[in-house]
């Protein structure tokens, strides 16, 4: 996640928070501008394929910093099961799914809000990541989630120690 100073100047998290994030806490990070000119709006990085495990914390998060959340479109293939609709925080949270690939998460704030996050896959190592995360939130960012995850490395599974 991100944060601004008065100034409005973005400030990030440090790297160290994702490694020290107990389990069942959601890996996000959002853009700090209100404009919201670049491609994705933030990214997220589960640590499993379980929807019912990962999207209940990504959807709390979400509704702390962006407001109540309506609808998530992901694509069904890239999860173990996807149901049509969740329960969260006493709220229905309904789930589309698109054959689009597992590079994005479509979430839906109100009637018509779209936000654009990145997804990060599970085994993606800690340093890539957070590479792939970092880049993916730049306000200035005009490159496509699968590129990006290409670029730092995040679309291929760590080697094994």
């Amino acid at each position: 996640m991100t944060d601004s100073d008065t100034s409005g100047t973005p400030r990030f998290l440090p790297d160290a928070v994702h490694e020290s994030v107990r389990p069942g806490t959601a890996l996000l990070r959002l853009e700090t501008t209100h404009a919201r000119e670049g491609i994705l709006d933030g990214a997220w990085w589960p640590r499993s394929r379980d929807i019912g495990a990962e999207l209940p914390s990504l959807i709390s998060a979400l509704t702390e910093h962006l407001g109540p959340v309506t609808r998530v479109g992901l694509d069904g293939s890239a999860w173990d099961e996807l149901p049509t609709r969740v329960m969260v925080d006493g709220r229905v949270v309904h789930i589309d799914s698109f054959p689009v690939g597992d590079d994005t998460v479509l979430v839906t704030r109100g009637d018509r809000d779209h936000f654009s996050l990145m997804l990060v896959p599970p085994d993606t190592s800690p340093d890539a990541a957070r590479a792939a995360m970092a880049r993916a939130v730049r306000a200035d960012n005009v490159t496509e989630a699968k590129q990006i995850l290409i670029d730092t490395g995040s679309d291929t599974p760590p080697t094994p120690a």
